[in-house]
């Protein structure tokens, strides 16, 4: 395992030093899922839910989440994101999101990628909370990575 970057050597933490790491076009896809009863699935799917279009606000939320990642995440830095795109696969009981982040940058976009499926499936409670306070979100993942030093990972079992 690597040694951790976010500690000095007393052992203090810090942001580390990305200033002489050269850019590099990066991704990340992160998934993430929100359990709940087959009626609450519906009720998404028919837009019967007083809040409005849960799925769309849930997207505007994963977008948001994901340009300001390093505003929620202390040794986060801030990135100029590219691209975001975020999908939603509705099952009979469950709803999945799937978040792409891209950037040119010196540091990676994982966690850009994570907030933006973290808040999405929060949005998705929030707005369905009223009618099913027994959601459950879950099997928050990084799916892939491709760009910088570490080159590409791809999630053991999940297709990219």
């Amino acid at each position: 395992m690597a040694d951790l970057t976010h500690l000095d050597s007393d052992g203090s933490v810090r942001m580390v030093d990305v200033s002489e790491k050269s850019i590099t076009a990066r991704e990340a896809v992160a998934g993430a899922q929100i359990s709940m009863a087959g009626t609450t699935v519906e009720a998404i799917t028919a837009g019967g839910l007083p809040k409005g279009n849960v799925l769309e606000t849930a997207r505007i939320a994963g977008i948001m989440a994901a340009k300001r990642a390093h505003e929620l995440i202390p040794m986060c830095h801030p990135i100029a994101v590219t691209a975001v795109d975020i999908d939603f696969e509705i099952g009979s009981e469950a709803v999945e999101v799937r978040c792409s982040v891209k950037v040119d940058e010196r540091t990676g976009v994982e966690m850009e990628a994570l907030a933006a499926v973290s808040a999405s499936l929060l949005t998705i409670y929030d707005m369905c909370k009223a009618v099913d306070k027994s959601m459950v979100i879950g099997n928050i993942r990084l799916i892939k990575k491709t760009g910088g030093r570490s080159g590409t990972y791809i999630r053991p079992g999940e297709e990219a």
